[in-house]
């Protein structure tokens, strides 16, 4: 099974994009972040024409999250239990946004997530985050305490820069979100509630990022950040076999500000055939992707 996670920056506007690369990439499960609509404008048929059930939770024109499966999607769920709300007015009741959805596809609990950005350190916005982030690991946690063996796989955005390899400037970032020590802390706290970066091995640092600012050029000067993730339970973790990030989708006229983050799942305890088997569909059914990603640390 192949899994991936992509922002999107607006599900509406690059439709066509999304579409035309799960066509080309044989991805079978995709997390999406930000889209940017309310459920009712969600383009579901687009979806289904190719063969993909959609969930999606969007209460207006920010945040949302969405899954689009081909292997199932069932027990859908609109946010974690203990996510907290929040209301630019501390007065007012907390609202729960637009930033989490679950959905059992193929087996696998796949969470998309959309991590709240934080803005700044003085904001409210950035205790928001980090009680955000410490709610879902305090319920991460609490899944793998009532199975051990449970197939979990927190993705999306988290909006953390978790170590300095992961950011093109770790100077530029001093004083800001993202990078702070608060943050990194609780993305941290999450890997030690037993959910591990499955990414990281296949796509060794430094210089290589899931996200690159419309502004100043930031893309094509190889100033990023990687702070999208996979993080996978033990029982999950044990079975890929592959990732890659999709450099080459940042490119080009509409594109998102993000790069397609992309896993690799054996279905067979035999690693080394599924490892084979995997290559062998990749190269066949997304050579420039792959390629692409081969590339991602040096172009």
């Amino acid at each position: 099974m192949r899994l991936a996670t992509w922002n999107v920056n607006s599900v509406r506007s690059r439709v066509d994009r999304i579409v035309d690369w799960l066509g080309r990439s044989d991805v079978d499960v995709l997390a999406i972040q930000e889209t940017k609509c309310k459920d009712e404008q969600f383009p579901y048929q687009r979806f289904a024409d190719i063969g993909y059930e959609v969930a999606h939770v969007g209460h207006s024109q920010w945040n949302g999250v969405a899954i689009a499966s081909r292997v199932g999607l069932t027990d859908v769920r609109t946010e974690f239990e203990h996510q907290p709300g929040f209301h630019k007015d501390p007065a007012e009741t907390p609202v729960v946004e637009a930033r989490a959805l679950g959905a059992v596809c193929g087996g696998v609990r796949v969470w998309s997530l959309y991590v709240p950005n934080g803005r700044t350190l003085d904001d409210p916005h950035y205790r928001y985050k980090l009680d955000w982030l410490a709610a879902l690991r305090d319920d991460a946690r609490s899944w793998l305490d009532a199975d051990p063996e449970a197939q979990v796989a927190l993705v999306g955005d988290w909006n953390v820069a978790p170590t300095d390899d992961d950011v093109w400037d770790p100077a530029l970032f001093e004083g800001r979100t993202h990078t702070s020590p608060p943050e990194r802390a609780a993305f941290e706290a999450v890997v030690d509630a037993g959910y591990a970066d499955v990414v990281r091995p296949f796509t060794p640092g430094p210089g290589v990022y899931t996200y690159w600012d419309y502004t100043q050029l930031r893309f094509p000067r190889r100033e990023g950040l990687r702070i999208d993730f996979v993080l996978a339970s033990p029982a999950l973790a044990a079975r890929v076999v592959g990732a890659e990030i999709d450099r080459q989708e940042r490119k080009g006229k509409g594109a998102s500000d993000h790069a397609p983050v992309v896993v690799d799942l054996s279905t067979t305890s035999d690693t080394r055939s599924a490892s084979t088997a995997s290559a062998t569909r990749s190269a066949s059914t997304a050579s420039a992707t792959r390629s692409a990603s081969t590339a991602s640390s040096g172009s």
